[in-house]
């Protein structure tokens, strides 16, 4: 990417050996340090980011809190937390740099979808902490009236399915953000979709890149950020960091 235009990751995981890793599905990744990360990332241009607890990390939070103690004050974590995680701890993690809770609804490790809605509030009132899932668009007109009624929302990987776009992009038409990630693991037209959420809205658009790209049918490619240029056009400050910093806060 050209330097004019930094780059904020909204989305990457950290993968460490020294902290819990959990099977899921009889799959568990390979190491990802913040070395590793910051070794990939050389070239981009990132100025911060944030670092989303996968489901192979269940509730651990030691990995996180010390990936952002070596990544800097610009970057952020987004974390699970089980549905009864005392307000104390809310905010101690919210102090540490945490800003957003994950709701894994494609792989699980994280709370239930049960708890979506009274544990999304109480995050947000008790610690300033919104929401994201990892979620199938298809499956989202179930739950659109509760998402559309929280305080903050986002949705990763452009919600994976071009049937769900539509979904999408009511949600998106109420508030709810969309990262532009994974555009290895998705089954839609990239630029169609990058370009229709931010007709809907210009601000709700963050792109990330998804490092080490777990699972996915190919990983990250430095290009995939010039699809989102070619895609994004005057928007594009807005997306690669604009947007996603006011959204974390940074």
């Amino acid at each position: 990417m050209n330097p004019r235009h930094p780059f904020f990751d909204a989305h990457f995981h950290v993968i460490d050996s020294r902290f819990p890793l959990f099977e899921n599905d009889g799959f568990t990744p390979e190491e990802f340090t913040v070395g590793q990360y910051r070794t990939r990332t050389a070239a981009l241009d990132v100025s911060g980011g944030a670092v989303v607890s996968g489901s192979f990390q269940r509730f651990d939070q030691g990995y996180l809190l010390d990936a952002l103690s070596r990544l800097g004050p610009r970057f952020v974590g987004v974390t699970q937390i089980p549905h009864d995680l005392p307000d104390a701890e809310l905010l101690r993690l919210a102090d540490r740099g945490v800003r957003g809770v994950r709701f894994n609804l494609r792989r699980g490790g994280s709370a239930s979808l049960e708890h979506l809605d009274a544990l999304a509030r109480r995050a947000h009132a008790v610690a300033g902490l919104h929401t994201e899932l990892y979620v199938d668009s298809r499956d989202l007109p179930e739950l659109a009236e509760t998402l559309a009624a929280l305080p903050a929302v986002s949705i990763d990987h452009l919600g994976l399915h071009a049937d769900g776009l539509p979904h999408l992009l009511a949600l998106v038409e109420r508030g709810v953000r969309v990262k532009a990630t994974g555009f290895g693991r998705v089954e839609l037209d990239v630029p169609e979709a990058v370009r229709a959420v931010l007709k809907a809205d210009p601000t709700a658009l963050m792109a990330g890149s998804d490092l080490p790209s777990t699972r996915a049918r190919r990983p990250f490619a430095d290009t995939d950020l010039d699809l989102l240029a070619d895609a994004a056009g005057e928007h594009l400050d807005a997306v690669l960091h604009d947007n996603a910093a006011a959204f974390y806060r940074v």
